[in-house]
């Protein structure tokens, strides 16, 4: 999908855009899956390298901008989850897999990675500690953002990087795996898991923001400034507007 979202706005980028994302129908061994995800595999076996791999997979689609792994070796996310039992609400269970933990029904508590200490390609390092800035989110929050700040390494270049950095709040906080959530406690479950962690800017849309005065202290231990600018999509709840998010960004860069 990032590598998609990236691709040449032109014919030829948008063909192989839609043909990476396409999806086998059917109830076969291949249904549900992306051919995207098959070709980058495929190209990973053949090259032996993840990094060349997916720029290869860039150089077809002409893609504006580069796509980095976050880790070199293969990873499993496990999640302590409270309620993931319907019948023992107030029970901790220990829940392994992505879709297990996205999909369950509790409160998430805390989650790790397996492997605990995996590498980083140097590439994804040099590009962190380069950059001008580093945005963080919007995405799932346990699944897909979280994890970035798991990787050791990873972390450690986040944390030192002389880039400025953005964590971009969700726009549905308290839905799916962070059923409960408000938007302050995303910020707090970040600062449990990378308390070095700082940002220079916390970028919300009012329709998150239920406890302004609570989000504004969450804000403050990780140091930033809190924006708050609309980006959603209007009548496409829980979907950002493009433009006005890009405006958003232009806003919070100039």
């Amino acid at each position: 999908m990032a590598l998609a979202a990236l691709c040449d706005d032109t014919e030829w980028g948008h063909t192989w855009r839609d043909v990476l994302q396409h999806r086998f129908p059917g109830e076969g061994p291949l249904a549900g899956h992306a051919l995207g995800n098959l070709l980058i595999v495929s190209l990973w076996d053949l090259l032996g390298d993840t990094v060349d791999g997916l720029d290869l997979v860039g150089r077809l689609l002409n893609s504006r901008g580069r796509v980095l792994p976050m880790a070199s070796v293969p990873l499993e996310i496990e999640a302590e989850i409270v309620g993931h039992d319907a019948a023992y609400p107030d029970a901790m269970t220990t829940v392994r897999g992505q879709h297990r933990v996205a999909s369950s029904r509790g409160r998430v508590q805390g989650v790790r990675l397996l492997p605990p200490d995996p590498g980083c390609p140097d590439e994804t390092l040099a590009a962190v500690l380069e950059a001008d800035w580093v945005f963080l989110g919007p995405g799932s929050w346990f699944t897909s953002i979280m994890p970035h700040v798991l990787v050791p390494s990873l972390r450690d270049a986040i944390v030192s990087t002389r880039a400025r950095r953005v964590l971009n709040l969700n726009l549905e906080v308290h839905t799916g795996e962070t059923k409960g959530y408000r938007a302050q406690d995303h910020i707090d479950s970040l600062v449990k898991h990378a308390p070095e962690l700082r940002f220079d800017v916390v970028l919300a849309d009012p329709s998150c923001v239920e406890d302004a005065e609570a989000l504004r202290r969450a804000v403050d231990l990780v140091g930033a400034e809190l924006v708050v600018a609309t980006v959603s999509a209007l009548g496409k709840p829980g979907q950002h507007d493009p433009l006005r998010l890009a405006a958003a960004y232009r806003d919070v860069i100039s």
